[in-house]
């Protein structure tokens, strides 16, 4: 499938799929029309890879680090890399998972504190906030 083909099953803008294919995420095959500038041919596998860089974005992962991911399962590489990655964004996430717990219960005060109307010291988010 051509670019627009491939960008509308993908979910992603044709600038979007440009970008993925100049960063070496996407290696589309090329087609002999086009001239100079020889079309590009995307394959449903292609569609699998788009959706699986933008779920890794979903997780916070880089492009470096998604680049890397796809290379090493390109070349049948080991694990260990891979595996590294992942470690490093779950910490990432559980980091931020625990930040969002503390701001809910700053919040939580806050909220508690203005419906009490007021009375006791007002919830300090400095006092929520431990990392």
């Amino acid at each position: 499938m051509l670019i627009g083909e491939f960008a509308k099953e993908a979910g992603l803008s044709q600038d979007t799929v440009r970008f993925y294919v100049r960063k070496g995420l996407l290696a589309p095959q090329t087609g002999s029309k086009g001239g100079r500038s020889p079309w590009q041919i995307f394959r449903p596998h292609d569609v699998s890879i788009a959706r699986t860089i933008r779920f890794a974005q979903s997780l916070g992962l880089s492009l470096k680090e998604i680049s890397a991911l796809l290379a090493d399962l390109r070349s049948g590489g080991t694990a260990s890399q891979e595996a590294s990655i992942l470690d490093i964004q779950i910490a990432r996430l559980e980091k931020k998972a625990a930040d969002l717990v503390q701001l809910l219960d700053y919040l939580r005060a806050k909220r508690e504190w203005i419906a009490s109307g007021r009375k006791a010291e007002q919830p300090s988010l400095s006092s929520f906030m431990l990392s």
